[in-house]
């Protein structure tokens, strides 16, 4: 490791979000899916048959298809995902000043792990902080981080001191900062007649292995729709984004819109508490796709409220957390 100076921080932290093709095209989505679909945490399909489908089907028809939905939320600055992330990364290192160094890193794509823990240790860094920026723990997301955090480290002679930090789904800080992006959102733009909490699906045979994720989703759900006073009829809990043809956990986002409008709901309000960064499923399928099916069903007003990105309550958050967790390292 590189020799530090009296003034150098002593502790990193390793920021990991899911990550993001570099462009909206063909060519540059099919690697990033053939890594992203090809973790065996994501996929648990016997290796030889799903790397058959994968290969042989999949990564000749899903890139083109999934760069026209990325066309469709791209800016000037790139990938949403990857905006909103360094600039998170940026506020939390100025918020944090000298006390750590902070280093952006995604799971599947550029920057990767291997990548941010190599500018760690080049840094002189030996102790390090493992951040994914999923608040509810699964093995899919936060689990296949840690794999890759500790695979890479097998390779290194001398191994810094390691915490990770698993789930944040009831701190404080996160219900606060939850609650208070709704409330913000509502006095600027109105309250519709529910508000639906949308997390990520996971195959429902994941979650029968042991996968707490949909329980601490449940959990986060309720504690926020309590903390602002929501009846039962006034919030609900669903599930998007499921792939393949086996049954993800239930109930499905989509198909409970399209319900609820032919059932005579007019308004909506959703909101994607898992999702720390805007990204291609909250920007496309939710912001759009599914106002589409909505509206289309009879509703009459749909509105998404964006994740927390960069605010400064989201700052707060994982500045908390570091400091937690950094307790006891001098």
């Amino acid at each position: 490791m590189t020799e530090q100076t009296n003034n150098s921080p002593h502790t990193g932290v390793l920021l990991v979000n899911l990550g993001t093709p570099e462009a909206p095209i063909g060519k540059a989505l099919r690697p990033y899916l053939r890594q992203f679909l090809g973790d065996p945490r994501v996929i648990e399909y016997p290796r030889w048959l799903w790397q058959f489908i994968l290969n042989s089907i999949i990564l000749n028809v899903r890139p083109k298809r999934s760069a026209k939905l990325y066309a469709k939320i791209w800016t000037d600055e790139g990938s949403p995902l990857m905006v909103f992330s360094q600039k998170l990364a940026n506020k939390l290192q100025a918020e944090l000043s000298d006390e750590v160094k902070v280093v952006l890193a995604m799971r599947y794509g550029r920057p990767s792990i291997a990548s941010g823990l190599d500018e760690l240790r080049q840094a002189g860094i030996n102790q390090i902080i493992i951040l994914p920026l999923y608040p509810q723990y699964s093995a899919t997301t936060v689990g296949t981080i840690f794999d890759d955090v500790f695979d890479v480290l097998k390779t290194w002679r001398w191994v810094p001191e390691i915490r990770t930090i698993n789930q944040y789904y009831t701190h404080p800080l996160y219900i606060l900062a939850i609650m208070d992006s709704i409330r913000t959102f509502w006095a600027e733009n109105g309250r519709s007649q529910r508000l639906i909490y949308s997390f990520h699906g996971i195959p429902k045979a994941y979650a029968a292995k042991g996968d707490p994720y949909p329980k601490q989703c449940l959990e986060t759900a309720q504690t926020v729709s309590t903390q602002l006073g929501l009846a039962e009829d006034e919030w609900e809990m669903t599930f998007q984004s499921r792939f393949g043809p086996e049954e993800w956990l239930r109930p499905y986002t989509n198909e409970t819109l399209i319900s609820r409008s032919k059932d005579g709901l007019k308004s909506v309000d959703t909101i994607c508490p898992g999702f720390a960064t805007d990204c291609l499923e909250t920007l496309e399928e939710m912001a759009q796709e599914n106002r589409h099916l909505f509206l289309e069903a009879g509703g009459e007003a749909y509105q998404y409220i964006p994740a927390l990105n960069d605010s400064v309550a989201h700052v707060a958050l994982l500045a908390s957390l570091i400091r937690q967790h950094k307790q006891g390292w001098e």
